[in-house]
């Protein structure tokens, strides 16, 4: 399925809101969508199957990250959770210098994501097959990211405790979220201290053309993670951090 003539406006728009032009790289969102769309058809990658949604809800909604200010530059980031390659593929095609390293539990969604960099000629992507708690324990994953993104679906604590362990000293975390994020973040001083994070901001922002709100919590790494987290999922569902 082809991206429409009305499809592609609406992306240049909503890109141009957020001070992007994407104009040098649209043909290869167009190229994105018709992968996505096609494979959804086979393997459940999105529950989103309207042109619009898709436009504004993973193209538009991965592209509120560069609003951060942290993406710009070879840097080493690891999108946690990409899922179908939400944030990461998206922010790789409007910033190709960034390193990109796509995380995923799930194989055949990683797969996707391979095949899908391949096919649209995005270098300097790495792909990492693994649940996050048990990634960051290991020694060539562990605190090497200059930056990690993730579409924010759990409670700040767990997110936190998954990602900030995979963060260098001076590393951001980039966490996608809506606006309810403010109650989940009491207790977050003490909470981020051994994981060696400070909040650093909450940004609001809308989302182009819906108006949707969302918030991008920002997490600075300013020392080492103690050696224990992440925990197991069971222990971190039954004890967050905050």
């Amino acid at each position: 399925m082809r991206l429409t003539a009305a499809g592609r406006e609406l992306l240049l728009r909503g890109a141009a809101t957020l001070g992007e032009d994407l104009s040098p790289t649209i043909h290869l969102f167009e190229r994105l969508y018709a992968r996505l769309t096609s494979v959804n058809q086979k393997i459940n990658l999105t529950s989103l199957r309207e042109e619009r949604d898709i436009v504004l809800k993973h193209f538009l909604d991965s592209l509120t990250c560069l609003t951060s200010g942290l993406l710009e530059g070879p840097l080493e980031v690891v999108d946690v959770g990409t899922g179908a390659g939400f944030p990461g593929l998206p922010l790789k095609i409007v910033r190709p210098s960034l390193r990109m390293h796509l995380l995923e539990a799930t194989r055949k969604k990683l797969r996707y994501v391979e095949e899908t960099c391949a096919l649209l000629g995005l270098k300097g992507t790495a792909f990492i097959w693994g649940r996050a708690e048990q990634v960051a324990h290991q020694p060539e994953y562990r605190e090497r990211f200059d930056r990690a993104v993730i579409r924010a679906v759990g409670p700040m604590g767990q997110i936190s405790e998954l990602c900030l362990p995979l963060l260098k000293v001076g590393g951001y975390l980039i966490a996608q979220k809506g606006p309810e994020v403010a109650q989940e973040l009491e207790g977050v001083a003490q909470g981020l201290k051994p994981l060696g994070g400070v909040l650093e901001e909450v940004k609001e922002l809308e989302l182009p053309e819906s108006g949707d709100q969302r918030r991008l919590v920002i997490i600075k790494k300013v020392a080492a993670t103690e050696p224990r987290y992440p925990r197991r999922p069971e222990v971190i569902a039954r004890h967050g951090l905050f």
